[in-house]
């Protein structure tokens, strides 16, 4: 949701808001924006991730910060929690967590956290998308709505689910990676759910640092049931974007992340465990 502000300015502020759109490019809304986010502390379109897609591909699931600490960076997300336990869901501040057969329960703010994508979700943009007959389907609407290739994205789309397939990784054994702690994961699936997708769509130049393209988990309304999506249906969702346009990461500082070879492409990897499939080369 977005309002309106009505309020008078001096000529001279005027005067340098316009000298500042004309110099960057921006509008004096967006320019407005961003300098009350500053001054009020606020993360204004902004992304922050705890740890890398990288560093999990090599099995770093040692807690790096904790619920509280996404809490105070945003109140919507995806993530995993300690020892790769699990599917993390947070929406409208609250954080989930899904285990076997989706079933959640609230996390504490002490809970630890190895990876974990956040912003503050604002839509800017919301349109009704319709007959999602699967994931292809999904992600091809959702392309028609992002503006470029090259700015993060946030997604949530609510509706009614007429069938939502779905995964909750199971806690690692010691010294495996994410390919073989996945490889023993849970899935499931539900019907005529309703619910909220979260997700983000990550740039191919950031494959490093994230999951290149769609990675979506789902809330059931009741909060309830979660997961990692794997396959989607519906007839009908509502589809909210937020452009992220800053992108922080909080680099672990275990021993585990310090003595990692993180130099490796990790989408290969990403692309079994997180999407079921290897990518044509």
């Amino acid at each position: 949701m977005s309002h309106h502000l009505n309020c008078r300015v001096s000529d001279s502020l005027w005067q340098a808001l316009r000298a500042e759109a004309e110099r960057t490019g921006h509008s004096i809304s967006h320019i407005v924006q961003e300098a009350l986010s500053s001054a009020l502390d606020l993360e204004h379109h902004s992304i922050f991730q705890v740890s890398t897609t990288g560093a999990i591909v090599k099995g770093v699931f040692g807690g790096c910060a904790t619920v509280a600490d996404l809490k105070s960076h945003g109140d919507f997300g995806l993530g995993t929690f300690e020892n790769l336990d699990g599917e993390m869901m947070m929406l409208d501040g609250h954080c989930y967590q899904a285990v076997a057969d989706g079933v959640t329960t609230e996390a504490g703010d002490t809970w630890q956290v190895p990876f974990a994508t956040v912003t503050r979700f604002r839509a800017d943009q919301s349109k009704v998308i319709e007959e999602i007959s699967d994931l292809d389907t999904l992600q091809i609407r959702l392309d028609e709505l992002r503006p470029s290739q090259n700015v993060f994205v946030g997604l949530r789309l609510d509706g009614l689910f007429e069938r939502i397939d779905m995964r909750a990784a199971c806690r690692a054994q010691p010294g495996e990676g994410l390919v073989e702690a996945t490889s023993h994961q849970s899935e499931f699936s539900f019907e005529n759910i309703q619910g909220t997708i979260i997700g983000f769509w990550t740039p191919t130049f950031a494959k490093a640092l994230n999951v290149a393209g769609y990675h979506l988990h789902f809330l059931s309304a009741d909060r309830t049931v979660g997961g990692h999506v794997l396959g989607v249906k519906a007839k009908k969702l509502t589809a909210a974007l937020h452009l992220e346009t800053d992108f922080h990461v909080g680099i672990p500082e275990t021993e585990a992340f310090l003595k990692a070879d993180l130099q490796e492409d990790p989408t290969a990897a990403l692309d079994v465990a997180e999407k079921g499939f290897v990518r044509d080369r």
